[in-house]
């Protein structure tokens, strides 16, 4: 059962790690903010990261570019 329980947390680590990588890819990236992983991921966050991660899309592309969803106010054409 120990081994079970230490498989398990290992195995929800590396998935963490990897959301966590792919996330932080999609935030920092700088050839489009509209990829639907990264949209879908950005979208789960909890509000602080998300606003972080919104924040750091908004600096990479400006105000001049639709915001992707999630970073964007109630009519989809500005930026929180």
């Amino acid at each position: 059962m120990r081994r079970f329980i230490t498989i398990t947390a290992l195995f929800c680590v590396f998935i963490g790690l990897g959301v966590g990588w792919r996330w932080h890819a999609y935030v920092t990236n700088t050839e489009s903010p509209f990829e639907e992983v990264g949209i879908e991921l950005n979208s789960l966050m909890p509000a602080p990261i998300r606003d972080w991660g919104c924040g750091r899309l908004k600096q990479t592309f400006g105000t001049k570019t639709l915001p992707p969803y999630g970073c964007s106010t109630g009519d989809g054409k500005a930026w929180r």
